[in-house]
């Protein structure tokens, strides 16, 4: 099973551990719309990082489903922390929502100048998204992100994901770890 795939210039790597205890410049976390750190990676995210994350978050207040922010990381070993607030199982539109939610927070991580990004399984757990269909949105969608000309203006122009060196997906377990690569596996 694969467990990297290079995307143009891109390599997307899976890894299995702690999202919040990755050396790396930045990492997603699947938020709440007011922004709120709760339990499971939002309380690694506190003691970790020490008030000024949540500080920062305060001032920010509340986003809507599908938009990201981004924050210092505070005293983790990540530099910064994308924020993207993402659909819940059974929401109406879930994957159009998922796929979304994940490209604001590429994008967000893009306009910070971000190189090496890691994802969790966004909105597996305990919003509920099936790991298979998490899988095979978010491998899609990063490939899709990495591989599209942005195409504003018509002109033929660098990948949107151009600049990303790297992007990790981080996963928990075996299992979770499984329905990813059978989909890096598909990638073409």
């Amino acid at each position: 099973m694969a467990d990297s795939r290079r995307v143009n210039q891109t390599l997307v790597r899976l890894v299995k551990g702690d999202i919040t205890d990755m050396e790396v410049e930045a990492f997603v976390y699947y938020a709440r719309n007011d922004l709120q750190l709760g339990a499971g990676y939002g309380n690694a995210i506190s003691m970790r990082g020490g008030p000024s994350v949540k500080k920062e978050l305060d001032q920010i207040g509340e986003i809507d489903t599908c938009e990201a922010v981004i924050t210092a990381a505070g005293e983790m070993k990540a530099e910064y922390i994308v924020h993207a607030v993402g659909p819940k199982f059974q929401e109406e539109d879930t994957e159009s929502k998922l796929k979304r939610t994940i490209i604001n927070a590429l994008k967000k991580a893009k306009e910070k100048g971000i190189r090496e990004i890691a994802l969790p399984a966004m909105g597996a757990g305990f919003y509920g998204v099936p790991i298979q269909i998490c899988a095979r949105i978010m491998i899609e969608t990063i490939k899709e992100y990495l591989s599209n000309a942005s195409g504003q203006t018509g002109r033929l122009t660098a990948p949107q994901g151009a600049g990303f060196e790297e992007i990790i997906i981080c996963l928990a377990s075996n299992r979770d770890l499984r329905p990813f690569q059978q989909a890096l596996e598909k990638l073409n």
